[in-house]
């Protein structure tokens, strides 16, 4: 009995020692492009107070879109999806801890003739792989990295779900205003066609008159049901991100009345691997790499084992339980490979660039981030000042109109006039539309580019 307690102790001493003998390269972030501000950012903005403390539900002014959001975050598939990733991530990362702790067994058997070959047992046994080189330590760390990487991954959809619903609502109102105007811009022309078409039929106006209004009624009529299809095309869009059948959308306000916060931080570009989801997202993903080199590393190495067994074992069921039955070991083993064409160091290998494609890949993210910033800050000064023209240009071109329908209508110019300052403003509005759309979309993604969106 002392010796097996001995060789116990010894065998436990043996599994305390190893702890330092991880094999495997240390993480090493890479090193990424620094500057200390954004080209077309605000320089004296602090970007550490961070855009992360600014909540999605606080850019809006309008509760319909806010509701529609709210709703998108409790039934997006995509969302849903993330999570049950994150779940696995979670359950494989358990399963990796359980490698590091003994196995405990139990069996049993019982057979009705004495002469069977397998005798009576019940027997319970422990077995331990001695984490000597870090083999499990290092899977347990990839599945941690893993385990946040889903996390970060679950943040990006939720941006993702909050920017993609604005955007959609932003172009859906956009269309709405744009029918708008169609419709009256129809309105207006079918009124001066059946003032024309009087005074054709009275022979005070030519046939070119008319038939040039009568087209210009035909073309804002083709339009309304181009726009319709657009609308419908986005309430069904709007209907699958907030997880519902496809069907009308509720509407608040216009794009006109809609105001987005514009006071973003943006002036440290170092502060992105903080905010971004995507980017810790991709860091994680190669730090998790790097750790399976560590797994490959340890497999070339021999595994130290520890077993251990006690039970009852008799030919016949009446004897298993008597002193003379009771049987217990304990044993430790040595297993490691000796040659197999180098396959462990092309393991190690194969694990090695993957790691290095996760770098690269977390690289790449660094800049797309810093790049999708500056395109998104550049989009919101230029679309600013693209609308301040584009408005000063349809209030030019309504008193164009107004002016050249008096001039025909006194007499001094021909329809063809009228119907050239009727196209401008036309086009002019829709413009001046879409702009707005663009505008407030710009925002957003500006909002989403530095990181916010998922808190």
């Amino acid at each position: 009995m002392m010796k097996n307690l001995k060789l116990v102790l010894a065998l436990l001493l043996l599994a305390v020692v190893p702890y330092g003998c991880m094999v495997g390269p240390k993480y090493v972030q890479p090193e990424q492009p620094k500057s200390e501000s954004f080209l077309y950012g605000n320089h004296s903005t602090d970007t550490t107070s961070s855009v992360r403390m600014i909540k999605w539900s606080t850019l809006f002014n309008d509760p319909v879109l806010t509701g529609l959001i709210e709703k998108g975050l409790q039934n997006n598939f995509d969302l849903k999806i993330a999570i049950s990733r994150l779940e696995q991530a979670r359950a494989n990362l358990g399963v990796a801890k359980a490698d590091l702790y003994p196995a405990f067994q139990y069996s049993g058997q019982i057979n009705s003739g004495e002469t069977f070959f397998q005798p009576n047992s019940l027997l319970a046994n422990m077995s331990w792989e001695i984490d000597f080189w870090g083999k499990y330590r290092h899977q347990n760390k990839a599945f941690q990295n893993d385990l946040l990487a889903s996390d970060e991954a679950r943040k990006v959809v939720l941006s993702d779900i909050v920017s993609n619903i604005a955007i959609s609502y932003f172009e859906l109102r956009d269309f709405d205003n744009q029918l708008e105007i169609t419709i009256n811009t129809l309105e207006t022309r079918q009124k001066a066609y059946d003032i024309i078409n009087e005074r054709f039929k009275s022979g005070y106006v030519a046939e070119l008159d008319k038939v040039q209004i009568e087209q210009q009624v035909a073309i804002a009529e083709a339009n309304i049901p181009a726009i319709k299809r657009q609308i419908t095309a986005l309430e069904n869009s709007i209907s699958i991100l907030i997880g519902q059948v496809p069907g009308p959308i509720q509407r608040g306000k216009t794009n006109s009345e809609l105001l987005i916060t514009s006071t973003f931080p943006t002036s440290v570009p170092s502060a992105l691997l903080e905010n971004r989801p995507d980017v810790k997202g991709a860091e994680l993903l190669y730090r998790s790499a790097n750790e399976r080199i560590g797994v490959a590393q340890a497999m070339r190495y021999p595994s130290f084992n520890i077993a251990a067994l006690a039970g009852f074992t008799s030919v016949t069921v009446a004897d298993m339980f008597d002193g003379a039955s009771y049987r217990q070991n304990v044993g430790a083993g040595i297993a490691g490979p000796l040659f197999n064409f180098g396959k462990n160091k092309r393991r190690v290998e194969v694990n090695r660039q993957i790691a290095e494609e996760r770098k690269l890949n977390f690289q790449k993210a660094y800049l797309t981030a810093i790049s999708e910033v500056e395109n998104s800050l550049q989009n919101v000064a230029m679309y600013k000042e693209e609308w301040s023209a584009r408005n000063r240009q349809v209030i030019a071109a309504q008193k164009n109109y107004d002016l050249s329908n008096a001039r025909y209508y006194n007499g001094y110019v021909s329809y063809l006039e009228v119907l050239d300052a009727q196209r401008s403003l036309f086009e002019a509005q829709l413009s001046l539309s879409q702009l707005t759309q663009k505008q407030l979309s710009s925002m957003i993604q500006l909002y989403k580019a530095l990181g916010g969106g998922w808190n």
